[in-house]
């Protein structure tokens, strides 16, 4: 079967953006450099899964279009990521329940990295209780 291996989203600012995702505990796993680009890929140990982050050298200039949606995160500590976020000055917005049936399905909140991603940040329960 087919595994998942990563994502790849473009930045503007390579400092700004790997500032933000270490907030998230990820680390350069990599970096492949060539004339016109760089692929860093970060990771973490909670996940074989990798962000790829790719910079275009010269004109970094691009259009993230209307078809994201976005990346998500699990987290222990959801009230403690956001305290950190917000000091970090990159303004998460506030934590929600998702309880459509008075029972609470999911607990989260969205944050836009530097160049504009949607970020969600989930709770580890409901759904998502034993991953």
């Amino acid at each position: 079967m087919p595994k998942m291996i990563h994502s790849m989203i473009r930045m503007r600012d390579e400092a700004r953006s790997l500032a933000f995702y270490e907030l998230f505990g990820l680390e350069i796993a990599d970096r492949l450099d060539f004339e016109s680009f760089s692929l860093i890929y970060l990771s973490n140990a909670e996940s074989g899964f990798e962000l790829e982050l790719t910079v275009n050298k010269g004109d970094a200039s691009y259009d993230l279009g209307n078809g994201y949606g976005h990346l998500a995160f699990l987290e222990d500590d959801l009230e403690g990521l956001h305290q950190r976020l917000a000091e970090a000055g990159h303004a998460p917005r506030e934590i929600k329940d998702f309880a459509p049936d008075g029972e609470t399905i999911a607990r989260f909140f969205f944050v836009a990295d530097p160049d504009g991603y949607e970020i969600e940040v989930l709770a580890r329960k409901g759904r998502f209780a034993n991953q």
